[in-house]
């Protein structure tokens, strides 16, 4: 017997078997146009920002949330000659945060190496022999790697 339950905000609802089984008789409602957020971009028309925004990623929530939003709000309203200059505790504050939740916020070098990682693993089980290695280094031949090189100013990668 399925039943309803409200727990603070939350409004809790149990289902049986049977009430899965059974086809959805929902009706979607039409999109509130006096929704204040709806569309609004990051700035609000009164110059607030729009933590509903999703140009933000989500960044407003999760476990780094409030110090998103307190290094974002500094920024924002900041009235400094160097916009922002007076918000570096702030961020951080958020970066400190964002570090503790690798899986969640990954770094950009983080990217990087993960790619190479996978990129050379692949060739990792190919890896040569100690006994492949000696007998490399005795032959007469320089080994050269193709991407030794890089382009000058003057030069373009095609």
């Amino acid at each position: 017997m399925s039943y309803c339950r409200q727990e603070g905000k939350d409004r809790i609802i149990f289902v049986t078997r049977e009430d899965h089984e059974a086809p959805s008789n929902a009706e979607l409602i039409a999109d509130d146009p006096n929704d204040p957020y709806e569309e609004q971009g990051l700035i609000l028309t009164n110059g607030d920002i729009n933590w509903n925004c999703p140009c933000l990623g989500g960044m407003a929530s999760g476990p780094c949330g409030s110090q998103f939003k307190e290094a974002f709000s500094c920024f924002h309203y900041s009235k400094e000659e160097v916009k922002g200059s007076e918000c570096i505790d702030h961020f951080r504050n958020m970066q400190e945060c964002m570090q503790k939740f690798p899986e969640l916020y990954p770094q950009e070098e983080d990217k990087e190496s993960t790619s190479q990682a996978e990129s050379s693993s692949g060739s990792a089980s190919a890896a040569p022999s100690d006994n492949a290695a000696l007998s490399s280094e005795s032959d007469s031949t320089p080994a050269t790697s193709s991407d030794s090189t890089s382009p000058t100013d003057s030069q373009t990668v095609s």
